[in-house]
Parts: C-alpha cells; structure tokens; sequence
C-alpha cells in the first residue's frame, strides 16, 4: 500500500470537553502520515489551550482560528483549503476513530480504486455510554442517498487529487449536500461494513433535533438539488422515515 497522505479536518467550537480524547485518537492511528488541520470558529473557552499543548508536541497537527463564529461548513471549508493531502477525511471535535480507521479505508479505496468510502461506526452519548452501532449500506448510489444518508462524516473520505478539492455549503447539513454532490460526479460507490469510528450523540446536536434536521434536508432537495416538488416530497417522505429508524436497535 502506498502511504499517502491524508488530510483530517477537524471544526472545532467550544469543544473542551472532549477535543482531547478526538485528538488521541488520531494520535494513535497506525497508518501515520496524516496531517490533522483544526480550525476553532471563534471559540470562548479554554479549548484553543488544550489544542495548543497538541500542536507543540506534534507538528503534524495545526491550529487556525477564524475571527468571527461562521459555522461547522466554514470551518471545514477553511482546512480544506489549507490542506495538501491526497485523502481528505472528516473527524467532528466530538467524535472518535478506531486506531486502525485510515490504514483499512486507504487499503480499501487503493485496494478497489474508489475515490469516496466511509464505514460503519459506533454510537456513544456525553457520558461515553455505549448506545449501540450504525451499520452503513456497502453499496450507495445517488438515489439511495436522496431516501437517507448512509455517509456519517466522522468516516468519510475523499480522494482530492482524482475529485479536486470539494467544499461544502452552508446550509445545515452541508455535510449531507457534500455527499449528493461527489454521488452526481461518481455515481456510486462502496463502504465498509466494519465499525471503524465513534459517533457522538449530543443533545443539542442538529441530527439530534429531528424536525431541524428536516428542515436543512428539504432546503437541500429544493434549493441545492434543484429536484422537482414530485420527488422532492417521495425523497422527503423516505428519508423522514428512514430517520425516525436510522438509531433504532
């Protein structure tokens, strides 16, 4: 396997409470060339301090801080920017890898020559509390992900030399646009089925909040998408119910 670069970007907004054990978790990767870009979105606790201890200790990870709160899109958009990797992957302040996470997706997307994967994972709440496992779909296609999405951002990862640097919108859940717009380039892909990172639930968290959720999913069908009201309504109809089951054990 060739060892490629890969590109983390991580927005990070107050996030003290839990930034550190996101950033162990990369540290402990066993696929080592990576390069963690961490951009604060005006935060006002001490997570900026934690981070910093980070960054003195390892020059692989960086800190940029935006001047004014833009949002989780702008953030990202902003270490994409800065970014040199050949992979780009996605890692909330929140969330949490598995050590092995980017040396079996690279070895996947090199091994079956894909240019956007993502895996299983795991569900957890603030307390760490074990809430069970999403199981992804191994094949996903544009129309299947109009009825859900079958992509968590904590696992996604896209080849930026074959794609070009793609950058999200800010529309909510801009990481679900994303995802429709390299689909419309690729037209289908895989997954793994092996849990391969650790979602955090928060209780205030957009896909926590079902009916705002919704909300950015119809702005999405409409506004980005440009889909006519017909399927806009059959796509809504079926991703609000997949939603409702999407944790369910």
């Amino acid at each position: 396997m060739i060892n490629t670069k890969v590109s983390i970007i991580t927005p990070s907004y107050n996030s003290s409470k839990f930034i550190s054990k996101t950033i162990q978790s990369v540290l402990a990767q066993t696929y080592q060339n990576w390069e963690m870009i961490i951009v604060d979105d005006n935060s006002n606790d001490n997570s900026n301090e934690i981070i910093r201890q980070y960054v003195e200790k390892d020059r692989r990870i960086r800190l940029i801080k935006l001047e004014k709160n833009s949002g989780p899109a702008m953030a990202r958009n902003r270490a994409i920017k800065e970014s040199v990797g050949k992979y780009i992957a996605f890692l909330d302040s929140d969330d949490l890898w598995m050590p092995e996470k980017l040396k079996k997706q690279v070895a996947f997307m090199s091994g079956n020559n894909l240019v956007f994967t993502y895996s299983s994972y795991n569900l957890i709440d603030e307390d760490d509390n074990n809430l069970g496992v999403f199981i992804t779909k191994k094949n996903i296609d544009y129309d299947s992900m109009l009825k859900t999405c079958s992509v968590g951002c904590l696992t996604a990862v896209y080849d930026a030399s074959a794609l070009g640097k793609l950058y999200m919108k800010n529309v909510g859940h801009e990481d679900y646009a994303l995802w429709l717009n390299i689909l419309k380039k690729i037209k289908t892909t895989k997954g793994m089925a092996e849990p391969l990172a650790t979602y955090r639930i928060m209780k205030n968290s957009v896909s926590s909040n079902k009916y705002v959720a919704a909300q950015y999913v119809w702005k999405i069908f409409r506004d980005i998408e440009k889909l006519s009201l017909t399927k806009s309504v059959l796509s809504f109809l079926q991703y609000v119910y997949h939603g409702i089951w999407k944790y369910k054990q």
